[in-house]
């Protein structure tokens, strides 16, 4: 199946080549394995290990867990209507993300192009102050290490991507 981001304007952004791996009482959880397509207008991205991704049903992130030894552990992509459309996944990438990086720690990446895009695209005042607050949240969360940005939620969830993959 295919994951597809665009921007607020409607256009394009990324797409990921992914696997349906079920869902638990964190949402609906996605696989991609190494080689699989990652790409955008303008740049593609091939994975070189395995990444599991997590859609909540408030539709407001999507949380990435890569397995080691990519450096950057998690990355939370801030979005906003994340829904599924014919069965696949689909939203708008809204620029602010969560990263966790093992040489860099826990951080809020993008404010730039965030400032850049809410006046650009004129993003709604209330979309805006409900987003960043997201944001500081979800970097406490996953600074602290609770579930689902743990590392046995993700584990569960990359054992169900290799036994879906092995055959």
């Amino acid at each position: 199946m295919t994951f597809r981001w665009r921007k607020w304007d409607g256009g394009d952004h990324w797409v990921h080549e992914c696997v349906y791996l079920g869902s638990d009482r964190w949402g609906e959880w996605f696989g991609q394995l190494p080689g699989w397509d990652s790409s955008r207008p303008g740049r593609v991205m091939v994975p070189k290990w395995p990444n599991v991704t997590l859609v909540p049903p408030s539709g407001d992130f999507a949380y990435t867990r890569n397995a080691p030894p990519n450096p950057t552990r998690i990355y939370i992509d801030i979005a906003w209507d994340l829904h599924f459309e014919s069965g696949e996944p689909t939203g708008v990438d809204m620029d602010l993300d969560v990263v966790h990086h093992v040489d860099r720690g826990v951080y809020i990446d993008d404010e730039d192009e965030w400032e850049e895009h809410r006046v650009a695209y004129g993003y709604p005042l209330e979309i805006v102050q409900r987003l960043e607050v997201l944001a500081v949240d979800l970097e406490r969360r996953v600074s602290a290490q609770e579930a689902p940005f743990d590392d046995a939620t993700s584990d569960e969830w990359f054992a169900r991507l290799s036994d879906l993959t092995a055959g």
